[in-house]
């Protein structure tokens, strides 16, 4: 399956633990229509290792929805620092990964530009491994 393989590609370039994909999450993952195709199931797949804490990938925001919990197991709340990264990665989606400028994530988040980039790097959110198509 493409999203076992992406999650080995993207646990390997993030340096992550993550091995394998919880049931519920392949199930979610099955369930969808993916109207952006391969590409868009990448991006699913790179931001929720980037986001992943252990060596299951147990939790996915697909393309929107409103709750990044959607595909989480029931019991499990999110620390602030996960809202803060999922915030800020919605938010870069949105804005297909430009952080200044008008239209940029930081006009978005109401932030100063260097501020948004000081937060991206203490979550550790990089944008090398976002180009959108054609870069």
């Amino acid at each position: 399956m493409l999203a076992k393989h992406f999650v080995k590609i993207y646990s390997e370039r993030e340096k992550k633990t993550v091995t394998s994909i919880a049931d519920h999450v392949l199930k979610t993952l099955l369930n969808y229509d993916w109207p952006g195709n391969i590409r868009q199931l990448e991006n699913v797949i790179a931001r929720s290792v980037l986001l992943a804490s252990g060596t299951v990938l147990d939790s996915v925001k697909l393309p929107g929805e409103s709750k990044s919990t959607m595909a989480t197991p029931q019991g499990h709340i999110k620390s602030m620092t996960e809202n803060e990264r999922d915030h800020i990665l919605s938010a870069l989606g949105q804005c297909n990964w430009r952080v200044y400028g008008q239209g940029g994530a930081a006009e978005l988040l109401d932030l100063n530009p260097s501020t948004l980039n000081s937060r991206m790097k203490k979550l550790g959110i990089e944008k090398k491994y976002f180009r959108p198509e054609g870069d």
